[in-house]
């Protein structure tokens, strides 16, 4: 018997599973009896292309098989119902979209296909930054109201659905009431908007107007004067957004004051920052400062 077990755990050991090298909707494939969210992204490309009628739930069911099926049969592909790339590629290539990257656009990638995508939300209203390729806080925002606006699925990721939304849907002239009410506030309103918390004495951990930290106040009025969810510390923070070579508006800006980033503010221009500091609360202090100017680490971007 214990000859039996060792040849059966050495047989075990050489059991090789396979590996999936295939991508669907960004990075797996997706079949019957998943529950994920690109599989509700699935089923609104399958509906915007009259094959699914049934309400996207983002489970794989029979009804959402046999959709993927029907595709598969008409467009010559293996029909097994799993969508792996290939049926990936031809829902992206049978698309009316003039963005055609086959990849899924994220928060934290830079390319040409994310400007493109800023450019789409900036002419429907819902991007009022200059479009760079960098995909940030603000743009995910301006993605996520995009989609809430328009019956998707709301994970600020640009899918093969949300693409063919933007360039399909009208421009913001068409109806800006809507619009103009989920766009996101520019870089200037948020400096204005911070502004007012200007004396807020400095409390560790603190994110509200009775009193913040460093980071806590970049968090709380990014997210209520601009509708923008950044990182809560400054380590999260220096790890997000673009480097910038100099600050702009709206910028953050972060500081060495213990060995690594360590404090941070929020550039409002004119070579100053606004941020909440442990002696002085929320307060307004130039990057030339002789504390300061020593300890700049540099500029980030979350636009």
């Amino acid at each position: 018997m214990k000859k039996i077990i060792s040849s059966l755990a050495l047989c075990s050991s050489l059991i090789v599973l396979p590996t999936i090298s295939q991508a669907a909707l960004g990075d797996k494939l997706l079949k019957e009896g998943m529950t994920d969210p690109d599989v509700k992204e699935l089923q609104d490309v399958l509906r915007q292309k009259g094959i699914f009628s049934a309400t996207s739930t983002g489970y794989f069911g029979s009804i959402t098989k046999d959709s993927v099926l029907s595709f598969q049969r008409s467009h010559s592909l293996t029909a097994d119902g799993i969508v792996g790339s290939n049926t990936y590629q031809a829902l992206i290539g049978n698309s009316t979209s003039t963005v055609t990257n086959g990849t899924l656009l994220k928060y934290g990638m830079t390319s040409n296909e994310v400007e493109k995508v800023q450019q789409l939300l900036k002419d429907k209203g819902y991007f009022n930054a200059t479009p760079t390729g960098y995909f940030g806080t603000v743009t995910q925002t301006a993605v996520m109201n995009f989609q809430r606006d328009h019956g998707l699925a709301v994970d600020g990721i640009v899918g093969p659905a949300t693409l063919n939304a933007l360039n399909n849907a009208s421009s913001s002239s068409t109806g800006s009431s809507t619009v103009n009410s989920s766009t996101q506030a520019t870089a200037s309103d948020i400096v204005a908007y911070s502004k007012k918390f200007i004396g807020v004495p400095y409390v560790w951990g603190g994110t509200s107007p009775s009193g913040f930290d460093c980071s806590g106040f970049i968090y709380y009025v990014f997210k209520n004067g601009g509708g923008v969810t950044v990182p809560r510390t400054v380590a999260t923070l220096y790890q997000s957004g673009k480097n910038t070579s100099t600050p702009n508006v709206g910028d953050i800006v972060f500081f060495d004051t213990t060995g690594g980033p360590s404090h941070a503010g929020i550039y409002i221009g004119n070579g100053q920052f606004i941020h909440a500091g442990s002696s002085t609360g929320v307060t307004i202090a130039s990057l030339s400062n002789s504390y300061w100017a020593p300890r700049y680490l540099g500029s980030k971007s979350v636009f």
